[in-house]
């Protein structure tokens, strides 16, 4: 598992590991990541690190990287 907790979520939402996903996997490049995949991924970031997302954090969320900027900005440390 990765050290990483937020690419340990997005591994295991997308159902792969966590070596193949970096700050700038999107939706484009990861074939695994389409609508329902999203949903998921947005239950289980809300479920580990304790947040509500907005429509407008989840539409912001286009790549790890920018979920990471969308997390910070909620308060969540260590990621």
């Amino acid at each position: 598992m990765s050290d990483d907790a937020l690419i340990a979520v997005f591994a295991d939402g997308l159902g792969l590991p966590a070596d193949q996903l970096h700050d700038d996997t999107s939706p484009v490049n990861t074939p695994a990541w389409d609508s329902l995949a999203s949903m998921t991924l947005v239950s289980l970031v809300e479920d580990r690190f304790g947040v509500t997302l907005s429509t407008r954090d989840i539409m912001k969320m286009q790549t790890i990287g920018l979920a990471r900027t969308v997390l910070r900005g909620k308060g969540v440390d260590g990621i």
